[in-house]
């Protein structure tokens, strides 16, 4: 049987970079994903052109319908997966007027819930010696500082568990449609928060894994650094070749070497 890898939201930037990694590397199937069919087809036939073999499958991460059609896919045609890099994400500009509590709202519906919602489907057919790699950023670093002392320690706290992340991030909506956010011990990143929540959950699910009668299913997370991508603008001093690199070094690490673990540049830092 095939081995097969997924890559979420990866018809253009760091999520493409990541697919075309895989193509080279992985010895299996890999899927690229998007939300738009059109934009997806044609990403695969930009790497065709290159000579590289991806799958497309569409997905829409805050869709469970579209969800659970990725998840009969998978399992009608493949029996599982193998490789779930967790890439799909979203984030408002700077300068975006859009109301703070919408910003919270969207950033933290996509980047966290819809991660999780898809982390939900496809975990439990992870096969063994799988890996799954989530994309964070350090931006959630930064937020965690300004976040209270209390959510600090809450955050870091790692026997959390999922039904409480869930709580926190939910409170941090409510209090940013009512303007008390800060109040409440929240940072005033509504990017910075849903990535904390994305950062937090990769360490619940690797807990998980660890007591999980598969062997060898390792789950890590990173941040792919500031890169040149519709996401982040023209400025930032990476490609989106960099950075995808650590994502396609995660999809490829050894038994043991690493679990429940945030990296930048292929090495594990402190949360």
């Amino acid at each position: 049987m095939s081995r097969v890898a997924v890559v979420t939201g990866s018809n253009k930037g760091i999520g493409l970079e990541i697919v075309r990694g895989l193509c080279k590397q992985f010895d299996g199937i890999v899927y690229l994903t998007a939300r738009n069919e059109k934009l997806g087809q044609e990403a695969v036939q930009k790497l065709k052109s290159e000579g590289l073999n991806a799958s497309f499958h569409q997905l829409d991460i805050t869709n469970e319908q579209s969800i659970q059609a990725l998840k009969q896919h998978l399992q009608d045609k493949h029996g599982g997966l193998d490789v779930l890099v967790n890439n799909a994400g979203f984030a408002y500009k700077g300068a975006d007027t859009t109301p703070f509590g919408t910003q919270a709202v969207d950033s933290v519906g996509i980047n966290f819930f819809g991660t999780m919602a898809l982390s939900k489907a496809l975990l439990p057919m992870v096969r063994p010696h799988g890996r799954v790699v989530n994309v964070s950023s350090q931006v959630s670093q930064m937020a965690i500082k300004k976040c209270s002392a209390e959510l600090q320690a809450r955050f870091r706290d790692r026997s959390m568990q999922e039904e409480e992340l869930v709580t926190l991030l939910n409170k941090f909506i409510e209090t940013a449609k009512a303007g008390k956010h800060k109040e409440n011990g929240f940072a005033d990143s509504a990017y910075g928060m849903s990535k904390i929540g994305v950062t937090v959950l990769t360490f619940i699910q690797a807990r998980e894994m660890e007591k999980d009668s598969r062997e060898d299913i390792l789950v890590n997370c990173l941040c792919p650094g500031w890169c040149k991508t519709d996401m982040a603008g023209d400025k930032a001093p990476r490609t989106a070749a960099e950075g995808a690199d650590t994502a396609i070094f995660l999809a490829f690490i050894k038994p043991k070497e690493s679990q429940g673990q945030f990296f930048y540049n292929r090495k594990p830092i402190e949360f």
